[in-house]
């Protein structure tokens, strides 16, 4: 089974969706049957999301993949600085 992609946005909008079940009364795991998703994968994204909004969420999205791009930046600095430091030592 393919691996669904859900936006922040629409993590967001289940959550709330699940709370606003579970206020009514049934069990968290009833809730999401009703969406589509596992209890395992609520309380995940409980974790991560749980408390923002919607624009905090983008927010946080951009910022981690901002994140992970400066830290390729940064290895790719150090491969290059290690290999110019044996090149001026002469040990190629």
């Amino acid at each position: 089974m393919a691996k669904k992609r859900y936006m922040p946005e629409e993590i967001i909008q289940y959550l709330r969706t699940v709370e606003l079940e579970t206020g009514k009364g049934p069990a968290v795991l009833d809730a999401c049957r009703k969406l589509g998703i596992t209890e395992q994968t609520y309380y995940r994204w409980k974790k991560e999301y749980g408390g923002l909004w919607i624009d905090q969420a983008k927010r946080l999205k951009s910022l981690e993949q901002e994140n992970a791009r400066l830290k390729r930046i940064v290895a790719d600095q150090a491969v290059n600085l290690s290999i110019f430091k044996e090149v001026a030592a002469g040990n190629f």
